[in-house]
Protein backbone atom coordinates (compact mmCIF):
# COMPACT_ATOMS: atom_id res chain seq x y z
CA UNK A 1 0.00 0.00 0.00
CA UNK A 2 1.63 3.50 -0.70
CA UNK A 3 -0.09 6.45 0.85
CA UNK A 4 1.46 9.80 -0.71
CA UNK A 5 0.22 13.29 0.62
CA UNK A 6 -1.20 15.41 -1.98
CA UNK A 7 -2.11 18.93 0.03
CA UNK A 8 -1.58 19.95 3.54
CA UNK A 9 -3.35 22.63 5.21
CA UNK A 10 -4.10 24.51 8.17
CA UNK A 11 -7.11 22.37 8.75
CA UNK A 12 -7.01 19.99 5.86
CA UNK A 13 -4.64 17.25 4.19
CA UNK A 14 -5.15 14.84 1.53
CA UNK A 15 -3.99 11.80 0.55
CA UNK A 16 -3.82 9.32 -2.38
CA UNK A 17 -3.44 6.13 -1.47
CA UNK A 18 -2.65 2.70 -4.28
CA UNK A 19 -2.86 -0.79 -3.95
CA UNK A 20 -1.86 -2.74 -6.40
CA UNK A 21 -3.97 -6.18 -7.88
CA UNK A 22 -1.17 -8.41 -6.18
CA UNK A 23 -1.51 -6.53 -2.68
CA UNK A 24 -5.60 -7.07 -3.11
CA UNK A 25 -5.44 -10.55 -3.86
CA UNK A 26 -3.15 -11.45 -0.96
CA UNK A 27 -5.63 -10.06 1.24
CA UNK A 28 -8.65 -11.89 -0.58
CA UNK A 29 -6.72 -14.93 -0.04
CA UNK A 30 -5.73 -14.77 3.41
CA UNK A 31 -9.52 -13.71 4.28
CA UNK A 32 -10.49 -16.58 2.25
CA UNK A 33 -8.52 -19.31 4.14
CA UNK A 34 -10.09 -17.50 7.20
CA UNK A 35 -13.20 -18.21 5.87
CA UNK A 36 -12.31 -21.80 4.96
CA UNK A 37 -11.91 -22.94 7.89
CA UNK A 38 -15.23 -22.69 9.29
CA UNK A 39 -17.90 -22.57 6.21
CA UNK A 40 -19.19 -25.97 5.17
CA UNK A 41 -19.39 -27.29 1.44
CA UNK A 42 -20.46 -30.30 0.42
CA UNK A 43 -18.16 -33.32 -0.20
CA UNK A 44 -15.24 -31.26 1.96
CA UNK A 45 -14.29 -31.19 5.39
CA UNK A 46 -13.62 -27.65 6.92
CA UNK A 47 -9.97 -26.34 6.15
CA UNK A 48 -9.87 -28.39 2.88
CA UNK A 49 -11.96 -26.45 0.98
CA UNK A 50 -9.50 -25.68 -2.55
CA UNK A 51 -9.35 -21.81 -2.84
CA UNK A 52 -10.70 -21.53 -6.34
CA UNK A 53 -14.28 -23.06 -4.74
CA UNK A 54 -13.62 -20.28 -1.99
CA UNK A 55 -13.09 -17.58 -4.39
CA UNK A 56 -15.76 -18.61 -6.68
CA UNK A 57 -18.83 -18.98 -3.93
CA UNK A 58 -17.69 -16.15 -1.80
CA UNK A 59 -14.61 -13.63 -3.61
CA UNK A 60 -16.87 -10.98 -4.25
CA UNK A 61 -18.12 -10.76 -0.79
CA UNK A 62 -14.68 -11.04 0.46
CA UNK A 63 -13.31 -8.61 -1.88
CA UNK A 64 -15.53 -6.02 -0.84
CA UNK A 65 -14.97 -6.34 2.85
CA UNK A 66 -10.87 -6.48 1.82
CA UNK A 67 -11.26 -3.00 0.35
CA UNK A 68 -13.06 -1.84 3.52
CA UNK A 69 -10.64 -2.72 5.42
CA UNK A 70 -7.96 -1.35 3.53
CA UNK A 71 -9.48 1.98 3.22
CA UNK A 72 -9.68 2.13 7.50
CA UNK A 73 -5.90 0.60 7.73
CA UNK A 74 -4.66 3.33 5.30
CA UNK A 75 -6.89 6.24 6.93
CA UNK A 76 -5.45 5.12 10.59
CA UNK A 77 -1.74 4.82 8.93
CA UNK A 78 -2.10 8.21 7.86
CA UNK A 79 -3.57 10.03 10.75
CA UNK A 80 -1.01 7.92 13.45
CA UNK A 81 1.77 8.93 11.07
CA UNK A 82 1.22 12.20 10.44
CA UNK A 83 -0.13 12.82 14.41
CA UNK A 84 -3.62 14.25 12.53
CA UNK A 85 -6.41 14.90 15.02
CA UNK A 86 -8.68 14.62 12.33
CA UNK A 87 -12.86 17.00 12.95
CA UNK A 88 -14.60 14.38 11.57
CA UNK A 89 -14.97 11.49 9.56
CA UNK A 90 -12.27 11.20 6.73
CA UNK A 91 -14.43 11.93 3.01
CA UNK A 92 -13.29 8.41 0.19
CA UNK A 93 -13.56 8.92 -3.61
CA UNK A 94 -12.46 6.01 -5.36
CA UNK A 95 -10.50 7.17 -8.75
CA UNK A 96 -9.96 3.84 -10.02
CA UNK A 97 -10.93 -0.17 -9.30
CA UNK A 98 -9.84 -3.09 -11.27
CA UNK A 99 -8.84 -6.14 -10.18
CA UNK A 100 -6.51 -6.26 -12.62
CA UNK A 101 -4.87 -3.07 -12.19
CA UNK A 102 -5.44 -2.42 -8.65
CA UNK A 103 -6.97 0.10 -6.43
CA UNK A 104 -6.77 4.17 -6.14
CA UNK A 105 -8.57 6.28 -3.85
CA UNK A 106 -7.91 9.75 -2.28
CA UNK A 107 -8.69 10.64 1.13
CA UNK A 108 -9.30 13.92 2.66
CA UNK A 109 -9.02 14.48 6.30
CA UNK A 110 -10.70 17.57 7.70
CA UNK A 111 -9.19 18.75 10.86
CA UNK A 112 -9.08 20.10 14.42
CA UNK A 113 -7.45 23.43 15.02
CA UNK A 114 -5.03 24.20 17.31
CA UNK A 115 -6.85 26.04 20.10
CA UNK A 116 -5.05 28.74 22.98
CA UNK A 117 -6.87 28.55 25.48
CA UNK A 118 -7.83 32.08 27.37
CA UNK A 119 -7.50 32.62 31.03
CA UNK A 120 -10.14 31.85 32.52
CA UNK A 121 -9.53 33.49 35.45
CA UNK A 122 -9.83 36.81 34.34
CA UNK A 123 -13.04 36.48 33.63
CA UNK A 124 -16.10 39.03 34.94
CA UNK A 125 -19.98 38.03 34.17
CA UNK A 126 -22.88 39.16 35.83
CA UNK A 127 -26.00 37.23 36.80
CA UNK A 128 -29.18 38.38 37.09
CA UNK A 129 -31.31 36.21 39.78
CA UNK A 130 -35.34 37.07 40.21
CA UNK A 131 -37.91 35.84 43.02
CA UNK A 132 -41.47 34.81 42.90
CA UNK A 133 -43.79 37.83 44.01
CA UNK A 134 -46.66 37.74 46.07
CA UNK A 135 -48.73 38.19 42.99
CA UNK A 136 -46.95 35.34 41.09
CA UNK A 137 -47.80 32.64 43.47
CA UNK A 138 -51.78 33.80 43.62
CA UNK A 139 -51.53 34.07 39.44
CA UNK A 140 -50.42 30.35 39.71
CA UNK A 141 -52.22 29.06 42.15
CA UNK A 142 -55.52 30.80 39.99
CA UNK A 143 -54.67 28.74 37.31
CA UNK A 144 -54.64 25.97 39.43
CA UNK A 145 -57.92 26.66 40.40
CA UNK A 146 -58.92 27.47 36.84
CA UNK A 147 -57.62 23.25 35.50
CA UNK A 148 -59.24 21.65 38.39
CA UNK A 149 -62.47 23.54 38.55
CA UNK A 150 -65.36 21.76 39.74
CA UNK A 151 -69.12 21.52 38.62
CA UNK A 152 -72.92 21.31 39.81
CA UNK A 153 -76.20 20.03 38.56
CA UNK A 154 -78.06 22.18 36.67
CA UNK A 155 -82.01 21.99 38.50
CA UNK A 156 -83.49 24.33 35.99
CA UNK A 157 -85.12 22.67 33.36
CA UNK A 158 -83.77 24.07 30.16
CA UNK A 159 -82.04 23.34 26.86
CA UNK A 160 -78.40 22.57 27.02
CA UNK A 161 -76.40 25.37 25.47
CA UNK A 162 -72.66 26.11 25.14
CA UNK A 163 -70.43 26.40 28.36
CA UNK A 164 -72.91 23.98 29.79
CA UNK A 165 -70.97 20.13 30.69
CA UNK A 166 -73.51 17.73 28.91
CA UNK A 167 -72.94 14.18 31.15
CA UNK A 168 -74.32 11.93 27.76
CA UNK A 169 -73.95 8.64 27.02
CA UNK A 170 -73.12 7.52 22.85
CA UNK A 171 -72.22 4.67 20.75
CA UNK A 172 -70.94 5.47 17.37
CA UNK A 173 -70.92 3.69 14.10
CA UNK A 174 -69.51 4.47 10.56
CA UNK A 175 -71.49 2.61 7.22
CA UNK A 176 -73.72 1.43 9.86
CA UNK A 177 -71.09 -1.03 12.16
CA UNK A 178 -69.99 0.09 15.36
CA UNK A 179 -66.49 1.33 15.71
CA UNK A 180 -64.29 0.32 19.19
CA UNK A 181 -63.30 3.71 20.88
CA UNK A 182 -66.67 5.22 19.60
CA UNK A 183 -68.73 4.38 23.02
CA UNK A 184 -68.99 6.05 26.25
CA UNK A 185 -71.30 6.08 29.38
CA UNK A 186 -71.60 9.06 31.70
CA UNK A 187 -68.95 10.98 29.72
CA UNK A 188 -68.92 14.50 30.86
CA UNK A 189 -68.25 16.79 27.88
CA UNK A 190 -67.73 20.57 28.28
CA UNK A 191 -69.73 22.04 25.01
CA UNK A 192 -67.39 24.71 22.87
CA UNK A 193 -64.30 22.76 24.35
CA UNK A 194 -63.55 20.81 20.77
CA UNK A 195 -62.78 17.88 22.51
CA UNK A 196 -64.92 16.21 19.54
CA UNK A 197 -64.85 16.22 16.25
CA UNK A 198 -66.52 18.29 13.25
CA UNK A 199 -70.08 19.48 14.96
CA UNK A 200 -71.00 17.04 17.49
CA UNK A 201 -71.10 19.40 20.27
CA UNK A 202 -72.94 22.33 18.87
CA UNK A 203 -75.10 19.44 17.67
CA UNK A 204 -75.76 18.66 21.71
CA UNK A 205 -77.02 22.69 22.37
CA UNK A 206 -80.84 22.58 22.25
CA UNK A 207 -80.91 18.80 23.81
CA UNK A 208 -82.31 19.03 27.37
CA UNK A 209 -82.12 16.16 29.65
CA UNK A 210 -83.88 12.46 28.79
CA UNK A 211 -83.32 13.28 25.00
CA UNK A 212 -82.08 10.93 22.57
CA UNK A 213 -81.31 11.76 19.01
CA UNK A 214 -78.50 10.82 16.37
CA UNK A 215 -75.82 13.06 15.65
CA UNK A 216 -74.11 13.10 12.29
CA UNK A 217 -70.54 14.21 11.70
CA UNK A 218 -67.55 13.45 9.70
CA UNK A 219 -64.12 12.85 10.60
CA UNK A 220 -61.19 14.99 9.41
CA UNK A 221 -58.85 14.28 6.98
CA UNK A 222 -55.69 14.58 9.39
CA UNK A 223 -57.40 12.54 11.67
CA UNK A 224 -55.29 10.04 13.61
CA UNK A 225 -56.65 6.86 13.02
CA UNK A 226 -56.46 5.90 9.23
CA UNK A 227 -59.76 3.63 8.63
CA UNK A 228 -61.84 7.22 10.00
CA UNK A 229 -60.07 10.02 8.01
CA UNK A 230 -62.80 11.55 5.95
CA UNK A 231 -65.17 8.96 7.34
CA UNK A 232 -69.02 9.85 7.88
CA UNK A 233 -70.71 8.75 11.13
CA UNK A 234 -73.39 8.64 13.07
CA UNK A 235 -73.40 8.34 16.93
CA UNK A 236 -76.44 8.31 19.32
CA UNK A 237 -77.11 10.36 22.09
CA UNK A 238 -78.63 10.48 25.36
CA UNK A 239 -77.90 13.79 27.61
CA UNK A 240 -78.13 12.22 30.83
CA UNK A 241 -77.47 15.23 33.17
CA UNK A 242 -76.78 19.39 32.38
CA UNK A 243 -74.02 20.71 34.36
CA UNK A 244 -71.82 23.51 34.90
CA UNK A 245 -68.93 25.33 36.31
CA UNK A 246 -68.29 27.17 39.48
CA UNK A 247 -65.22 28.70 40.56
CA UNK A 248 -63.38 26.61 42.80
CA UNK A 249 -62.30 28.43 45.74
CA UNK A 250 -58.47 28.71 47.29
CA UNK A 251 -59.08 27.53 50.46
CA UNK A 252 -58.21 24.56 52.83
CA UNK A 253 -60.38 21.83 51.27
CA UNK A 254 -58.53 23.00 47.87
CA UNK A 255 -55.43 22.19 49.49
CA UNK A 256 -56.74 18.81 50.42
CA UNK A 257 -58.03 18.07 46.65
CA UNK A 258 -55.15 18.78 45.43
CA UNK A 259 -53.18 16.19 47.88
CA UNK A 260 -51.51 19.16 49.86
CA UNK A 261 -51.73 19.21 54.00
CA UNK A 262 -53.02 22.42 53.93
CA UNK A 263 -52.75 25.72 51.85
CA UNK A 264 -49.54 26.83 53.03
CA UNK A 265 -48.23 23.63 51.70
CA UNK A 266 -49.67 24.33 48.17
CA UNK A 267 -48.47 27.88 47.79
CA UNK A 268 -44.33 26.30 49.17
CA UNK A 269 -45.05 23.90 46.42
CA UNK A 270 -46.22 26.88 43.85
CA UNK A 271 -43.35 29.01 45.19
CA UNK A 272 -40.92 26.25 44.72
CA UNK A 273 -41.81 25.74 41.27
CA UNK A 274 -41.41 29.41 40.18
CA UNK A 275 -38.42 29.56 41.44
CA UNK A 276 -37.88 26.71 39.61
CA UNK A 277 -38.61 28.28 36.19
CA UNK A 278 -36.82 31.88 36.98
CA UNK A 279 -33.47 30.03 38.15
CA UNK A 280 -33.71 28.35 34.52
CA UNK A 281 -34.08 31.04 32.89
CA UNK A 282 -31.22 33.05 35.03
CA UNK A 283 -29.26 30.35 34.06
CA UNK A 284 -29.47 30.48 30.42
CA UNK A 285 -29.27 34.12 30.39
CA UNK A 286 -25.76 33.79 32.29
CA UNK A 287 -24.37 31.02 30.23
CA UNK A 288 -25.33 32.99 27.19
CA UNK A 289 -23.33 36.12 28.61
CA UNK A 290 -20.39 33.76 29.51
CA UNK A 291 -19.89 32.36 25.97
CA UNK A 292 -20.32 35.72 24.76
CA UNK A 293 -17.15 36.45 26.57
CA UNK A 294 -15.74 33.26 25.47
CA UNK A 295 -16.40 33.43 21.86
CA UNK A 296 -14.80 37.37 21.77
CA UNK A 297 -11.72 35.98 23.79
CA UNK A 298 -11.09 33.29 21.49
CA UNK A 299 -10.29 33.90 17.60
CA UNK A 300 -9.77 30.70 14.98
CA UNK A 301 -10.64 28.90 12.01
CA UNK A 302 -13.12 26.52 11.90
CA UNK A 303 -13.27 23.62 9.95
CA UNK A 304 -15.55 24.23 7.26
CA UNK A 305 -16.76 20.43 6.97
CA UNK A 306 -18.24 21.00 10.58
CA UNK A 307 -19.82 23.86 9.73
CA UNK A 308 -21.51 23.20 6.50
CA UNK A 309 -22.96 19.84 9.19
CA UNK A 310 -24.48 22.39 11.83
CA UNK A 311 -25.85 24.58 9.25
CA UNK A 312 -27.36 21.55 7.78
CA UNK A 313 -28.60 21.12 11.01
CA UNK A 314 -29.98 24.07 11.87
CA UNK A 315 -31.74 24.23 8.28
CA UNK A 316 -33.52 20.65 9.02
CA UNK A 317 -34.64 21.65 12.24
CA UNK A 318 -36.41 25.14 10.62
CA UNK A 319 -37.94 23.74 7.96
CA UNK A 320 -41.32 22.56 7.15
CA UNK A 321 -42.86 18.86 7.79
CA UNK A 322 -42.01 17.08 4.34
CA UNK A 323 -41.52 13.58 3.68
CA UNK A 324 -38.19 12.47 4.80
CA UNK A 325 -37.83 9.32 2.52
CA UNK A 326 -38.62 11.71 -0.51
CA UNK A 327 -34.97 12.32 -0.21
CA UNK A 328 -35.11 14.94 -3.88
CA UNK A 329 -37.51 16.84 -1.73
CA UNK A 330 -36.10 17.06 1.34
CA UNK A 331 -32.80 18.36 -0.42
CA UNK A 332 -35.26 20.74 -2.96
CA UNK A 333 -36.78 22.15 0.40
CA UNK A 334 -32.95 22.49 1.97
CA UNK A 335 -31.44 24.27 -1.14
CA UNK A 336 -34.57 26.72 -0.86
CA UNK A 337 -35.19 27.55 2.86
CA UNK A 338 -34.98 31.18 3.53
CA UNK A 339 -33.38 34.41 2.05
CA UNK A 340 -29.97 34.94 0.98
CA UNK A 341 -29.90 37.12 4.17
CA UNK A 342 -31.32 33.88 6.84
CA UNK A 343 -28.92 31.86 5.27
CA UNK A 344 -26.17 33.73 6.10
CA UNK A 345 -27.75 34.67 9.42
CA UNK A 346 -27.70 30.75 9.60
CA UNK A 347 -24.54 30.18 8.36
CA UNK A 348 -22.80 32.50 10.68
CA UNK A 349 -24.66 31.29 13.73
CA UNK A 350 -23.42 27.49 12.96
CA UNK A 351 -20.07 28.83 12.83
CA UNK A 352 -20.31 30.45 15.99
CA UNK A 353 -21.60 27.22 17.62
CA UNK A 354 -19.12 25.07 16.17
CA UNK A 355 -16.29 27.28 17.49
CA UNK A 356 -17.50 27.49 20.93
CA UNK A 357 -18.62 23.59 20.67
CA UNK A 358 -14.12 23.30 19.89
CA UNK A 359 -13.14 25.92 22.91
CA UNK A 360 -15.15 24.05 24.97
CA UNK A 361 -14.15 20.54 24.66
CA UNK A 362 -10.65 22.05 24.38
CA UNK A 363 -11.41 23.42 27.75
CA UNK A 364 -12.80 20.05 28.74
CA UNK A 365 -9.81 17.98 27.42
CA UNK A 366 -7.10 19.93 29.04
CA UNK A 367 -8.66 20.41 32.18
CA UNK A 368 -9.91 16.61 32.64
CA UNK A 369 -13.54 17.21 32.30
CA UNK A 370 -15.75 13.88 31.68
CA UNK A 371 -19.53 12.77 31.85
CA UNK A 372 -19.15 9.63 34.33
CA UNK A 373 -21.04 6.65 33.85
CA UNK A 374 -23.49 7.33 36.45
CA UNK A 375 -24.39 10.53 35.01
CA UNK A 376 -25.00 9.48 31.63
CA UNK A 377 -27.37 6.24 33.36
CA UNK A 378 -29.03 8.98 34.93
CA UNK A 379 -30.14 10.84 32.02
CA UNK A 380 -30.49 8.29 29.95
CA UNK A 381 -33.60 6.87 32.57
CA UNK A 382 -34.67 10.85 32.71
CA UNK A 383 -35.07 9.87 29.14
CA UNK A 384 -36.63 6.52 29.28
CA UNK A 385 -39.21 7.93 32.00
CA UNK A 386 -40.61 10.03 29.01
CA UNK A 387 -42.24 6.64 27.52
CA UNK A 388 -44.22 5.10 30.45
CA UNK A 389 -43.89 1.63 29.96
CA UNK A 390 -41.69 1.47 26.94
CA UNK A 391 -38.60 2.14 29.58
CA UNK A 392 -36.86 -1.12 28.18
CA UNK A 393 -37.08 -0.42 24.58
CA UNK A 394 -35.71 3.13 25.43
CA UNK A 395 -33.01 1.16 27.29
CA UNK A 396 -32.10 -0.60 24.22
CA UNK A 397 -32.48 1.90 21.57
CA UNK A 398 -29.23 3.74 23.48
CA UNK A 399 -27.60 0.21 24.12
CA UNK A 400 -27.18 -0.74 20.04
CA UNK A 401 -27.20 3.06 18.97
CA UNK A 402 -23.29 4.72 20.46
CA UNK A 403 -24.23 8.07 18.57
CA UNK A 404 -27.89 8.52 20.61
CA UNK A 405 -25.98 8.31 23.75
CA UNK A 406 -23.40 10.59 22.93
CA UNK A 407 -26.10 12.85 22.00
CA UNK A 408 -27.59 12.38 25.33
CA UNK A 409 -23.63 13.11 26.62
CA UNK A 410 -23.14 16.05 25.05
CA UNK A 411 -25.18 18.70 26.96
CA UNK A 412 -24.15 16.83 30.12
CA UNK A 413 -20.36 17.44 28.77
CA UNK A 414 -21.41 21.33 27.86
CA UNK A 415 -23.03 22.11 31.04
CA UNK A 416 -20.04 20.80 33.38
CA UNK A 417 -17.82 22.43 31.75
CA UNK A 418 -19.85 25.99 31.37
CA UNK A 419 -19.91 25.06 35.64
CA UNK A 420 -16.17 24.63 35.74
CA UNK A 421 -15.52 28.18 34.11
CA UNK A 422 -17.92 29.52 36.12
CA UNK A 423 -15.91 28.69 39.29
CA UNK A 424 -12.66 30.71 38.22
CA UNK A 425 -14.74 33.27 36.94
CA UNK A 426 -15.99 36.76 38.82
CA UNK A 427 -19.69 36.34 38.94
CA UNK A 428 -21.67 38.96 40.40
CA UNK A 429 -25.49 38.51 41.23
CA UNK A 430 -27.70 41.33 40.79
CA UNK A 431 -31.41 40.69 42.12
CA UNK A 432 -34.09 41.72 39.62
CA UNK A 433 -37.98 41.64 38.63
CA UNK A 434 -38.95 38.24 36.43
CA UNK A 435 -39.74 41.31 33.93
CA UNK A 436 -36.31 42.88 33.68
CA UNK A 437 -34.79 38.96 33.59
CA UNK A 438 -36.54 38.14 30.66
CA UNK A 439 -36.13 40.98 29.28
CA UNK A 440 -32.00 40.45 29.49
CA UNK A 441 -32.15 37.63 28.11
CA UNK A 442 -34.34 38.80 25.21
CA UNK A 443 -32.19 41.60 24.53
CA UNK A 444 -28.75 39.63 24.53
CA UNK A 445 -30.40 36.99 22.30
CA UNK A 446 -31.37 40.20 19.72
CA UNK A 447 -27.84 41.42 20.32
CA UNK A 448 -26.28 38.63 19.55
CA UNK A 449 -28.56 38.16 15.99
CA UNK A 450 -27.19 41.00 15.07
CA UNK A 451 -23.21 40.57 16.08
CA UNK A 452 -23.43 37.18 14.26
CA UNK A 453 -24.96 38.79 11.43
CA UNK A 454 -22.63 41.19 11.27
CA UNK A 455 -19.34 38.97 11.34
Amino acid sequence: MQITQTKKEALKQEFTVKMTAEEIDQRVNERLEELGKTVKMPGFRPGKIPMPLLKSKYGQSVMGEVLELAVNDSTLKAINENNLRPAMRPQIEVKTFDEKQGLEYTMSIELLPEIKVADLGGIKVEKLVAKPQKKDITEALERIAKANKQSEKIEEKRAAKMGDIAVIDFDGSVGGERQPGMKASDFPLELGSKNFVGTFEEQIVGMKVGDKKPLKVTFPADYGVDRLQNAEAVFEVEVKELRQSVPTKIDEDFAKQLGFENLAKVEEAVEKQIQSEYDQVARMNLKRNLLDIIDAKHDFEVPAGMVDAEFDGIIHQMMPPHDHHNHEEAKKLHDSFGTKEEREEYKALAERRVKLGLVLAEIGRVNKIDVTQQELQQAVMTEARRYPGQEKQVFEYYQKNPQALEAVKAPIYEEKVVDFILEKSTVDTKEVTIEELTKAADHEETKKSKSTKKK
